[in-house]
């Protein structure tokens, strides 16, 4: 399964568990018209840290803000690619 079919996965699981509805689920949606408030998306980036093994997040302190489902998509398929590579 792909890093974007995973966090696409886990997104409509905290929905389903928060009882939220999800926007488009399409790269140039922006994270703020998806549908998870705050809590949902900390939810979210703790799941993916334990279904994916990283978090971008924590991995440098230049990491740039995601503003589209894309950018968080491709934000966590680096992070993926660089821990691959340091093992």
């Amino acid at each position: 399964m792909s890093v974007r079919s995973i966090i696409i996965s886990e997104m409509q699981r905290v929905a389903a568990e928060q009882k939220q509805t999800l926007g488009r689920l399409e790269d140039s949606t922006s994270l703020l018209e998806l549908g998870l408030d705050s809590l949902g998306f900390a939810i979210l980036v703790a799941r993916l840290e334990e279904v994916l093994g990283v978090d971008p997040f924590t991995m440098s302190d230049d990491v740039a803000v995601p503003v589209t489902l894309g950018d968080l998509a491709d934000l966590y398929e680096q992070a993926s690619e660089l821990a691959e590579q340091k093992v």
